[in-house]
């Protein structure tokens, strides 16, 4: 035997399988999962690929301790972006395997059911298999707060109707599916939001065969839910994105709820300061500049979190803000007032006119300030 051929290794063979986990902030629950994975999957090749967003307590610096210790175990780093929908996205398109799945780090989901997630989508000859919290008897309030439980039901119900869906729980944080099945439709999903299953299935539009498996939702043992208003926002952008054929953006209808929500703000302010003793145009002029700055540090904490400005660029955004949104008023005003001198009713006019001066906003915001 020569030299050469003494010195070579033998090559691992390729996983058939890759967990996708997102994280943030699940240091404490990262080494419990990888023990059930690696019991529920015993005689399998799998590689589990951790995506964290920049986890403040070392979630990522502990992935990649664990990478040194399994070569089966690995961790995509991500910064300055946020969001699950993304992170899985990143993590299937970053694997080699014939098959993906996506569970949560938070124990919730669970591992045992991978081992017959991958021999139903063998056996069967689908293109996904969906951890469903509803087939058969079980109830996707286990494991939930009451609060959580209703907002899942409720949230479920609504995105079968709204996307025709027809899948049990098309909200489900856990699935598995071939690579081949998710290729073709990674270009058109969006990589905000959390619910990444529902994109995938009405992106679809029924073109997936689908099989389902029943389990019990656990509840949390360690860290804290990453459910908020901002969750619900993008949820509900997800499914007006997908019923306009995307002709909506998915953080449009978060971007516009800001800019209602300044409504009141201005009026606020204007009230105030009416009160302190300046006269209406001076008022005015200081509520819709009051409204505006609320409107702007709104948005860039919440609809462009995952691009949020700091310091010194927060303040040339501001400012870029101001002029967009100045802007965006004059549009507004003048549509409007064309439209009501040509005999169009006033509450039509001043409506259009203000749906124009959102879309010019929040088109040059994501263009020039939160742009990727």
């Amino acid at each position: 035997m020569t030299d050469d051929a003494t010195q070579q290794t033998a090559s691992p063979a390729a996983p058939e399988l890759a967990l996708i986990v997102p994280t943030f902030n699940e240091r404490g629950n990262l080494r419990a999962l990888v023990a059930q994975i690696e019991a529920a999957l015993a005689g399998r090749r799998w590689e589990l690929i951790f995506v964290d967003d920049s986890s403040p307590d070392g979630t990522a610096s502990l992935a990649r301790q664990l990478g040194r210790e399994d070569p089966r175990i690995r961790c995509i780093h991500r910064i300055g972006r946020r969001g699950l929908a993304g992170a899985c996205i990143e993590g299937f398109l970053a694997t080699s395997a014939p098959v993906i799945a996506v569970m949560d780090a938070d124990l919730q989901h669970d591992a045992t059911l991978l081992g017959r997630m991958l021999e139903t989508l063998d056996a069967k000859g689908v293109d996904l298999v969906v951890a469903s919290r509803y087939s058969g008897s079980r109830s996707a309030t286990e494991g939930f707060s009451p609060f959580r439980g209703l907002a899942s039901r409720f949230s479920t119900v609504m995105a079968r109707i709204a996307t025709g869906v027809t899948v049990s729980d098309p909200m489900s944080g856990f699935f598995m599916m071939r690579r081949q099945a998710f290729e073709p439709l990674a270009p058109h999903l969006a990589s905000e939001g959390f619910k990444i299953l529902l994109d995938i299935l009405a992106t679809a539009r029924g073109r997936l065969k689908v099989e389902e498996v029943t389990y019990t939702f656990s509840a949390r043992s360690d860290g804290a839910s990453k459910f908020d208003v901002q969750n619900i926002l993008d949820f509900l952008g997800l499914i007006v994105s997908k019923v306009s054929g995307g002709l909506v953006p998915v953080r449009f209808l978060s971007f516009a709820v800001i800019g209602a929500a300044g409504i009141v703000v201005h009026l606020a302010a204007l009230m105030t300061m009416k009160r302190g003793g300046l006269d209406f145009g001076e008022a005015q002029a200081g509520a819709t500049l009051v409204a505006m700055t609320s409107n702007f540090f709104l948005n860039n904490a919440t609809t462009y979190r995952d691009r949020r400005l700091k310091g010194f660029a927060a303040l040339k955004g501001l400012v870029a803000f101001y002029v967009i949104c100045g802007i965006g008023a004059v549009s507004n005003i003048a549509v409007a007032n064309l439209l009501y001198e040509n005999a169009w009713r006033w509450i039509v006019a001043g409506f259009i006119g203000a749906v124009i001066g959102a879309v010019w906003n929040f088109t040059l915001s994501s263009q020039l300030l939160w742009r990727k």
